[in-house]
């Protein structure tokens, strides 16, 4: 009788505490689920932590992410970083990606993005990216020519605007 007292006895002392607990999930929950705002500003750090949270929300099923970031256009050495990029990403994808991953693409000047992900993807040999996924995070006039781009691959293309 002690025993099933003192278990009615933690149990009304910790109701509390796990309703507290489960009320902090749920606003934890509803703060990951609020949209999201790109920054106004070309500042890199901000503009990392909003690609890495829109990334983070489009992982469903991956096993393996592959992120293209550029800096803002006017940045020192802006060039040298896209020629970069771009080597990276063709031959990532030349040498083949596997079903399951994913490719991200964006960046506080989405018409470049834009570019790079059209020449990275124009050597892809029709059909060779089945269950690949693309992630095009940039504006909505660049989503178009991007798809047109990286479809043909056979890939599952999703775009998300930054605004």
């Amino acid at each position: 009788m002690k025993n099933a007292t003192r278990l009615l006895l933690i149990a009304c002392l910790s109701l509390p505490f796990l309703a507290a607990c489960k009320k902090e999930e749920a606003q934890q929950a509803a703060a990951v689920e609020a949209p999201l705002t790109a920054p106004t500003t070309t500042d890199e750090n901000a503009w990392n932590a909003y690609l890495t949270e829109v990334v983070k929300r489009n992982l469903d099923g991956v096993t393996n992410t592959y992120v293209y970031v550029l800096p803002a256009e006017g940045s020192q050495d802006f060039q040298g970083y896209y020629d970069r990029q771009l080597e990276k990403s063709q031959l990532d994808i030349q040498r083949g990606i596997l079903e399951g991953n994913l490719l991200a693409f964006g960046s506080p000047t989405s018409a470049k993005t834009a570019d790079l992900t059209i020449a990275a993807f124009s050597k892809a040999q029709p059909g060779s990216m089945k269950g690949v996924k693309v992630l095009f995070i940039g504006s909505a006039a660049d989503n178009d020519r991007v798809k047109a781009a990286v479809t043909p691959a056979g890939v599952d293309y999703k775009f998300v605007e930054a605004k």
